[in-house]
């Protein structure tokens, strides 16, 4: 794991070499976290092009794995931030073509090697693993930038004035003169509706994140092409089409050899390795499995806090007993947890405020004191419908989609008519009419997802960007309407909410996670299931099933728990003071982002405890902390607001 930063003034040699280093290396400092281990710059100024990179050390610990890598046949220059988990098959794989005098173990050898024998599309149809990349081509003067299949890694792009730049977090680019660092008002509206800010926005106007599965190319004249080397949808269309024919048992037989095989490569590592353990069903398969395969006793890891009611730990500690895992649990006092807060804005570099966020970073910063790479769960709920919300959602769509167009029109009326009245009888009448005028289940589902929804007024409708949950395969009759939403967040939630906290939380303090269940050979898989498979009965189907060959059903079947603090009764209590500077009448009434006068008759009412509104004023908190943090930010161009139009 490690971090990538650089920039590209095609035909336009602003900048000297020695300019260049200067600007290069300010930028590499920012993202510090992600690399503790190396650094590394590479400048021509002759072409415009410069690339930075921060390393942690997880393959090849020696020089020969040092980056910007310039590939043995000397025509690409490459960073690179990830892992390629396949490399050693494919190093097999060239060494049978042509005998090649390798200079290290490193996969960042193996990915450039690949490049020059089959050309960078086809290299990344056979990468398998999680990886941003930028990779230079002294003979066509190109640029070439790519992202893993399912966004485990950042990667964000954009031009301004005459400059490309590329980075694995925006905020390293504050020190570049021609960064404007604008505000784009569009992706803060769509934050204030999600908490997160969805790809392919971001934060900054002119800077958008590079999609998984997608690779774009800079030409030297300016030109830029953006393709996609692997479709999530067209993926999960083509194995609907081809399902899997075989008895669940032989569905479970085969998900377990293909974690099993996943598994297996991602504990290859030349540093200490261990594993998130929640007690849940997707950590405690990880975990299970691990074992199978390890060749030394699994570390596992789980967090603990003073109240009960968040508390996990004894769930991970039964299931570590079980498996005999070399566990520690790290208890949290409330404090502890408080005392986190204020780093968030120098662990998250857009506004970001998924809860999670708190004890998710703790975790990440507790763990490293013992392990390097630390393996986790991520995607289990999205592939396998661990979220209830894909049928209460489906449930009362099924009940409202053939309301009349006319009632739905004359509906949507009504709730924008009282969108900026703070009187009850309009919050109550909008609550009973807010599921009663979409025009399609992904509209519907927008809404079930939003936090402040569009009906609210809290920011301008026409700001928002086309709806992040469009998909048409809600309409498809061949696709239960809980799969096509699950997949849609494997799109949508998962690489911009999940994988975001994630990165975010165990790169602020030099951590690698892996997450075996985001092979994408083994999601093809289970997108070929049947439904009867995976999401009969709320309960993640036939991951279950091979977690019982490891554990018993008895420590692992319990209500699922979400992992999250106790906001309601913090920002009430301890952080009462903390909100009420931020959110206070002189501070926020000239917001540009959103209506003040609605989030502060929100604020009184959550305060007082006439009613509880933790998450909408949890994204607004958060705006409003990252607002303070990045206008303070020392950087070359001046923090500006967008104009008006």
């Amino acid at each position: 794991m490690c971090g990538l930063v650089g920039f590209f003034s095609p035909n336009n040699n602003k900048f000297n070499q020695e300019d260049q280093h200067r600007i290069l290396t300010e930028m590499t400092i920012q993202i510090t976290s992600r690399g503790p281990d190396d650094h590394g710059l590479w400048c021509d100024s002759e072409h415009g092009i410069a690339l930075g990179f921060r390393r942690l050390s997880i393959q090849d610990l020696s020089q020969a794995g040092h980056q910007p890598m310039t590939s043995a046949c000397g025509r690409y220059i490459m960073v690179f931030n990830g892992e390629i988990y396949n490399f050693q098959d494919l190093r097999q794989d060239l060494n049978q073509v042509e005998k090649i005098i390798w200079r290290g173990h490193s996969d960042s050898e193996v990915i450039l090697a690949l490049i020059s024998r089959v050309g960078i599309e086809a290299a990344l149809s056979k990468l398998s693993g999680m990886f941003a990349i930028a990779l230079w081509d002294k003979q066509e003067k190109s640029l070439t930038l790519a992202r893993d299949r399912m966004g485990e890694k950042p990667l964000y792009f954009g031009q301004e004035n005459g400059t490309f730049f590329f980075t694995s977090e925006v905020k390293a680019l504050y020190p570049h003169p021609d960064f404007s660092a604008t505000i784009n008002d569009g992706a803060v509206a769509a934050y204030l509706r999600f908490a997160y800010v969805p790809d392919p926005l971001s934060v900054f106007k002119n800077i958008t994140k590079l999609e998984p599965g997608h690779f774009v190319r800079i030409e030297s004249s300016g030109q830029v092409i953006n393709k996609s080397f692997w479709s999530p949808r067209d993926m999960f269309v083509h194995a609907r089409s081809t399902p899997f024919q075989g008895s669940r048992d032989e569905a479970a037989n085969e998900l377990n050899d293909r974690l099993l095989g996943g598994i297996k490569q991602r504990i290859v590592a030349d540093v200490p390795l261990g594993a998130f353990l929640s007690g849940g069903i997707d950590s405690s398969t990880v975990v299970a499995l691990m074992k199978a395969v390890a060749p030394d006793r699994v570390r596992s890891f789980a967090i603990g806090f003073d109240n009960p009611r968040f508390d996990e730990s004894p769930h991970a500690e039964a299931v570590a007993r079980h498996l005999n895992t070399e566990h520690t649990t790290f208890k949290m006092s409330e404090r502890d947890c408080l005392d986190v807060i204020p780093d968030l804005q120098d662990v998250y570099d857009e506004p970001f405020a998924d809860p999670s966020q708190v004890p998710t970073t703790l975790l990440c910063r507790l763990a490293r004191q013992h392990v390097t790479v630390s393996m986790a769960g991520d995607g289990g709920d999205e592939l396998f419908g661990g979220y209830g919300r894909y049928w209460d959602a489906s449930a009362h769509w099924r009940k409202v989609h053939n309301l009349p167009a006319w009632r739905k029109a004359l509906n949507k009326k009504i709730l924008m008519g009282l969108s900026a009245s703070p009187s009850r009888l309009a919050r109550n009448v909008r609550k009973k009419f807010n599921r009663l005028h979409h025009d399609n289940a992904a509209q519907y589902y927008a809404n079930h997802m939003s936090r402040w929804r569009v009906d609210e007024g809290l920011y301008p409708p026409e700001r928002l960007s086309p709806n992040i949950y469009d998909d048409d395969l809600a309409l498809n009759d061949d696709i239960s309407l809980e799969r096509a939403l699950m997949h849609r967040d494997t799109q949508a939630y998962l690489p911009s909410n999940l994988l975001v906290k994630t990165d975010r939380a165990s790169m602020s303090c030099g951590l690698e996670i892996r997450a075996p269940l985001l092979d994408h050979n083994l999601i093809e898989f289970i997108w070929s299931l049947p439904d009867a498979y995976t999401v009969d009965d709320h309960k993640k189907g036939i991951l279950r099933d091979v977690l019982y060959r490891y554990v018993p059903q008895d420590i692992v079947d319990r209500p699922k728990q979400g992992f999250e603090p106790p906001l309601i009764d913090w920002l009430r209590g301890p952080l009462k003071n903390w909100a009420d500077d931020l959110l206070s009448a002189d501070r926020i009434k000239n917001s540009p982002y959103y209506n003040a006068k609605v989030v502060m008759a929100r604020w009184q009412d959550h305060r007082s405890g006439k009613r509880a509104w933790t998450y909408p004023l949890w994204t607004v908190l958060m705006l409003e902390a990252w607002l303070d943090k990045h206008q303070r930010r020392p950087k070359a161009g001046q923090f500006k607001k967008e104009k008006r139009r």
